[in-house]
């Protein structure tokens, strides 16, 4: 019988592992960015990850999410790898890490998230938002 998989080392890694995968609009990895909406791992060492986009109909989906799921092979010993591409939450800059705020800031020479909240305002779960920055 097969050991019982270490969720949390697992997470760890297979995060460390998709730092190196990065969105094809924005030169900021997917986690920094925020497009890892939820990472599920079993315990017999099954995979399921959700997926956003920064912007809907990106032509290269089909790459980032092979992508996706070969980092996750290499990082772990996964059973099986599921993708789950999630086109019904919409990315906002405000979904972004502080270090990928940081890497925007440097590329670009702004914060997109405070233009995001010039622009747009802060939305009403926004409270969540802010209170994972502080």
């Amino acid at each position: 019988m097969s050991t019982a998989v270490n969720v949390e080392e697992w997470k760890k890694k297979i995060m460390e592992g998709l730092e190196q995968v990065y969105d094809p609009e924005i030169p900021v990895d997917i986690v920094n960015l925020g497009l890892i909406y939820d990472l599920k791992i079993s315990e017999d060492g099954k995979v399921y990850i959700r997926l956003g986009l920064t912007a809907p109909g990106c032509p290269v989906v089909d790459d980032l999410i092979y992508t996706v799921e070969q980092v996750i092979k290499e990082s772990v010993p996964a059973k099986e790898v599921e993708v789950d591409l999630d086109l019904e939450t919409q990315w906002t800059p405000l979904k972004m890490t502080n270090e990928g705020r940081e890497k925007f800031k440097k590329l670009y020479g702004y914060d997109i998230v405070e233009m995001w909240v010039q622009t747009y305002g802060l939305p009403q779960d926004a409270t969540q938002t802010e209170n994972q920055k502080a």
